[in-house]
């Protein structure tokens, strides 16, 4: 239970307003936004009216838990603001991304803002409308210290959101940032109308990327076929409700996209290239989707890329 508005969600997006959502069913909860501009319904979530538990503010609150619903780009200045004011308590970060200025993951970015706080991380295949509309998702909540994690399984869970217990916060991290990348690159594959038998080996051999990629920054070796690696990205790279598949959608058909949506997968996909190219891991679908996010290549030339190849062992 969030007996006397223990848990609290930082960011008013249309995730961290639907997390707020569900976890009310638990007991009272605070919503914090920089500017919120809404009260009752946010515009980013049609149809989905906030429970009474949920208390709307502009002001930090003074919960013990607190889920960081602030976007992967724009977390290090967010600490720059508030670290001082979160530290000492249990951060939960809930962003899908690597900080492009740094290459940190947000609970490294977490960690080293705020060195006396509980970190954790909340990922997995979900969408913000689902779980605002109390429909079942499972998620896993990564934290390093057992007991911790333990505890906030228990305070996060509700009647249908359910959370699965690990240690390995890289690889959930990795897992739930790396998806997003390939995402782009299966959306751009549909919106080029080079097919769902080409999606299906985007998919494939982008979940080896994901693999190898998480394996060499010291994830655990099954991490990534559990619920924020494999799940989160059959999830993101079949559905039009993801952002980061509609971006690809729309680079494959050569349309704008608008900039006022959030795709973490671009800036992702920068950082990832970057990081694998110093550390001599291949990375050849990210690196094509880097390419199509600075708009070095398009589409038809990344298919190309990758289709001459040299050919090898699966």
């Amino acid at each position: 239970m969030n007996e006397g508005g223990r848990v609290a969600v930082l960011g008013a997006g249309a995730f961290g307003t639907a997390l707020a959502v569900a976890l009310a069913a638990n007991g009272p909860v605070g919503l914090w936004g920089r500017r919120i501009g809404w009260r009752g319904e946010n515009p980013l979530l049609p149809g989905v009216t906030l429970p009474e538990a949920v208390t709307m503010t502009e002001a930090l609150p003074a919960a013990d838990t607190l889920l960081i619903a602030v976007p992967a780009q724009a977390l290090g200045a967010f600490l720059t603001d508030h670290a001082a004011a979160l530290d000492g308590r249990a951060l939960v970060s809930c962003a899908k991304g690597i900080d492009l200025a740094t290459g940190l993951s947000p609970a490294r970015l977490l960690a080293e803002a705020c060195p006396a706080a509980t970190v954790a991380v909340l990922t997995g295949p979900s969408f913000a409308a689902d779980i605002a509309r109390g429909l079942p998702t499972a998620l896993t909540l990564a934290c390093a210290d057992p007991s911790a994690g333990h505890r906030l399984q228990h305070q996060l869970s509700t009647p249908t959101l359910r959370l699965y217990r690990t240690t390995d916060v890289t690889g959930v991290e990795l897992g739930g940032a790396l998806k997003n990348v390939i995402a782009i690159a299966a959306g751009a594959a549909i919106g080029a109308g080079l097919g769902d038998s080409a999606r299906a080996a985007i998919v494939t051999r982008g979940f080896a990327e994901m693999s190898r990629f998480a394996a060499a920054r010291g994830a655990q070796p099954d991490t990534l076929t559990g619920l924020s690696g494999l799940g989160d990205l059959i999830l993101t790279a079949t559905s039009a409700q993801s952002r980061n598949f509609r971006f690809g959608q729309a680079l494959g058909r050569g349309e704008s996209f608008d900039p006022a949506v959030t795709v973490e997968g671009a800036a992702t996909a920068r950082a990832v290239a970057r990081i694998a190219a110093a550390e001599g891991v291949e990375m050849p679908i990210s690196a094509l989707v880097a390419g199509l996010a600075e708009v070095r290549i398009d589409v038809k030339q990344a298919m190309e890329l990758l289709l001459a190849r040299p050919l090898k062992e699966e």
